[in-house]
């Protein structure tokens, strides 16, 4: 088990929850409602890949070391750019970020596609 990638998918579940709840209750008098989507649909993102990254830590002795590596990180990430821009944009209307958050999806299918290619490869013995 890689216990890093527990950790972090952990971390940014929990700064998941957090945010959810943030833009709910803090911000839903302050953001237009298309602010708001964007923030929801950041969180659900985060959510989902904290989830995939704890579950690359859990399977790390069952595929390619490297190929795990490659998936965490990407994942990480993916979640700090595609999130994080969107979290940005939400927050200051700044249409540019807009234009970064694409980079995050790329990481996100990145790590999908480098997660399946390792798992369909014949397990590694020990």
């Amino acid at each position: 088990m890689n216990r890093k990638f527990v950790a972090l998918g952990s971390g940014l579940a929990f700064l998941g929850v957090a945010f959810g709840a943030f833009g709910t209750h803090a911000l839903r008098d302050r953001l237009s409602s298309s602010a708001l989507q964007i923030w929801q649909t950041a969180v659900q993102y985060q959510l989902i890949h904290a989830v995939a990254l704890v579950l690359v830590g859990l399977i790390s002795d069952h595929a390619n070391p490297r190929a795990i590596r490659a998936c965490g990180l990407l994942f990480f990430y993916g979640v700090i750019v595609f999130s994080g821009s969107l979290y940005l944009l939400a927050l200051t209307g700044r249409k540019w970020l807009g234009a970064i958050t694409p980079l995050g999806g790329l990481c996100f299918l990145s790590a999908w596609a480098i997660l399946a290619w390792s798992m369909s490869r014949p397990a590694r013995t020990s």
